[in-house]
C-alpha cells in the first residue's frame, strides 16, 4: 500500500504498464466544499465533472475498464435532503452522458442493488446500458447501491438456489464457481484500487475481487482529482511487484520469458 505518489516528472520516459482495470474509491466531495465554505452539494457537484474527466483520463492513459464506487449501500443512512441531492446528480449525469458514451463507445455497466434505485434512475440506467451494449474497448462500471457484504449475502442466496435446483455441486464448492454469483462476475478483478480525500479504508468495496490488487491511498480530494494524479498512481502501480502468492525468484523466469 502507499501514500500520496507522486505525480510522473516529464523527465520520465520509461514505458507504464497500465492496469486492466482501475477501481476508485471516490471520497472528499464533502471537505472540498467545506474548506471553500460551500455547501456539501456544491462538492458532489464539483465531484460529478471530475467523473467525467476521470472516465476518458483513464481511457486516454490505456485502462480497459474503469468502476467507481458511486453510491454504497450505506449511503442512505446520510441526510435525506443530500440523498435527494445525490440522486439528482445521478440522474442529471446519466442523461447528460448517455450521448458523449454512445459517440465515444463507451460501455456503461452497473454492480450493486440497482433495482432500488429511485424508478427513474432504473430506467436512465436500463436505456444507457442497452444503448451501449455492444461497446467492447472501454468499459465504465458504475457501483450504485452496492456493498461487498451484500453482494456476498446476495451471491450465496443465489448459490444456494443453485445448488438446491442441481445446478451447483455444494462439495464441488470452489472460488471459480461461487464467482459466478457476484455482481462483478462477468468483469475481470481490479488490478490497482484507488482511494482519494487522505482515507486509508476501503470502505466495503470490492473486498473479495480486490483481494490481490495493489492499492494507492492519495491526499488529494475527488473534485480535484486529474489525469495527472491518475497517472502518477499508474506509476506507483507500476513500481510494486505483483507475486500473487509466490516468490520474487519465481516469478523471474515468467517475467525473463515475457521479455
Amino acid at each position: 500500500m502507499s501514500h500520496a505518489p507522486a505525480r510522473p516528472s516529464s523527465a520520465e520516459r520509461t514505458p507504464l504498464h497500465v492496469p486492466h482495470h482501475v477501481a476508485i474509491i471516490m471520497d472528499g466531495n464533502g471537505r472540498w466544499a467545506q474548506k471553500r465554505g460551500l455547501p456539501r452539494i456544491e462538492g458532489h457537484r464539483r465531484g460529478v465533472e471530475t467523473v467525467r474527466t476521470t472516465t476518458f483520463a483513464a481511457r486516454d492513459l490505456g485502462v480497459k475498464m474503469l468502476t467507481l464506487y458511486a453510491f454504497s449501500v450505506e449511503n442512505w443512512k446520510r441526510p435525506q435532503d443530500e440523498v435527494g441531492a445525490l440522486m439528482g446528480l445521478l440522474e442529471y449525469y446519466l442523461k447528460k452522458e448517455l450521448a458523449t458514451f454512445v459517440r465515444d463507445r463507451v460501455r456503461l455497466r452497473t454492480i450493486g442493488r440497482t433495482e432500488e434505485m429511485p424508478a427513474g434512475i432504473q430506467k436512465l440506467l436500463r436505456a444507457t446500458i442497452e444503448e451501449t451494449k455492444e461497446f467492447t474497448d472501454y468499459t465504465l462500471v458504475l457501483a450504485l447501491n452496492y456493498g461487498s457484504r451484500t453482494e456476498v449475502v446476495d451471491a450465496a442466496r443465489a448459490y444456494a438456489a443453485a445448488v438446491a435446483a442441481g445446478q451447483e455441486k455444494l462439495n464441488d464448492g470452489s472460488w471459480a464457481s461461487f464467482s459466478r454469483y457476484l455482481y462483478t462476475a462477468e468483469f475481470p478483478e481490479p488490478d490497482l484500487v484507488i482511494r482519494t480525500s487522505g482515507e486509508n479504508r476501503i470502505s466495503n468495496f470490492l473486498l473479495l475481487q480486490a483481494a490481490y490488487a495493489e492499492f494507492v491511498f492519495t491526499p488529494v480530494l475527488w473534485p480535484d482529482f486529474t489525469k495527472a494524479d491518475l497517472a502518477a498512481a499508474i506509476a506507483e502501480f507500476n513500481r510494486r511487484e505483483r507475486r500473487f502468492g509466490l516468490t520474487s525468484e519465481q516469478l523471474k523466469p515468467a517475467a525473463a520469458a515475457v521479455k
